[in-house]
């Protein structure tokens, strides 16, 4: 065998790579290549997407937006979705908070069955006292009643339910009333099917925000557009004299109820029928005008624990006096 000395081994320098990759061209291959890029593509996407953004700043961002933005935003895709359920809570505080202050204390939530302790369920759906309720459970044209074994049927609760069954059937008949065509009278005693399904769909809409808090400012942000236009509708009308709630375009352009907070007309009774809807402006439940204090004064949320405990005590004096009537 030959040998190389050193001399002749330098002359040879060193050894260059100079292989190269094979080009693969197979269907296989192209649509793996397509896939990557695709993938690299849609990281450098995300990198850029709102939910990147710190978590204090993302909530801050959602909190300009109305409810029925977020719904949309919802749809966008499942991160956007994921992430608004995980903090629907937050996200409609942070709304509500600045939005709607006067609605948010003018349309409670009806307190669900659910909530309530299991020990007095018997106390407030004695059948006894839901004939006592008859007045307040009247079957209403535009309003479903509510189902006694699904919320709490305290004097608090039946008007919070039928307030918020109002706010969604006020919005629906708003066109009609914008441009001046009849809103569809029912006979007395006539339940058109049409008619039904729509207290249906309201109710449904409803029990929504019993759960949701988001729906629930998605109603608020019905009411308020509704009373907008109301009042807009009524300004407009010269011969129409009556005191209203001053409101400016950048009031009605600002998706905020604090005009509302200001001095205007008390709204204590109740709509009972679709009639009532030519001359409402601004249906303001549970609050009333403090000249004392030149302010509104709110029914607190505690209400509902005041008549819990009237009923707890009607039941205790119903028992003894049937225990009295016994012994005798």
């Amino acid at each position: 065998m030959r040998k190389f000395d050193v001399s002749e081994d330098e002359e040879l320098g060193e050894l260059e790579d100079k292989t190269e990759a094979l080009t693969l061209r197979s269907k296989r291959t192209e649509r793996a290549r397509k896939k990557q890029a695709k993938k690299i593509k849609k990281i450098s996407r995300d990198s850029r997407h709102l939910l990147s953004l710190p978590y204090e700043l993302v909530l801050d961002i959602l909190a300009l937006l109305r409810p029925s933005d977020v719904f949309n935003l919802q749809r966008v895709n499942r991160a956007f979705y994921q992430f608004i359920v995980q903090e629907e809570y937050r996200i409609s505080r942070a709304i509500t908070s600045w939005r709607y202050v006067c609605l948010e204390k003018c349309f409670r939530l009806p307190v669900l069955m659910e909530h309530i302790d299991p020990t007095i369920h018997h106390m407030i759906q004695n059948p006894e006292r839901q004939e006592l309720l008859v007045i307040h459970k009247i079957p209403y044209q535009h309003i479903q009643p509510p189902n006694p074994a699904e919320i709490c049927t305290c004097l608090s609760c039946l008007l919070r339910w039928s307030a918020l069954c109002l706010i969604v059937d006020f919005a629906h008949w708003q066109r009609n009333l914008d441009i001046g065509e009849p809103i569809p009278m029912i006979p007395r005693g006539k339940h058109p099917a049409w008619n039904q399904d729509l207290i249906a769909t309201n109710a449904g809409i409803v029990r929504k925000a019993l759960r949701s808090p988001l729906w629930h400012a998605r109603l608020f942000e019905a009411h308020l557009d509704s009373t907008t236009r109301s009042i807009g509708r009524h300004a407009a009308n010269k011969g129409n004299k009556r005191r209203r709630f001053r409101m400016s375009k950048e009031d009605m352009e600002s998706g905020s109820d604090l005009f509302l907070e200001t001095s205007g007309p008390p709204s204590f009774d109740f709509p009972f029928h679709r009639d009532n809807y030519y001359m409402l402006e601004a249906y303001l439940p549970n609050r009333g005008w403090s000249a004392e204090n030149n302010r509104w004064m709110y029914v607190p949320a505690e209400q509902h624990d005041i008549d819990i405990q009237y009923i707890v005590n009607w039941f205790k004096r119903r028992q003894q006096g049937n225990t009295t009537s016994e012994n005798r």
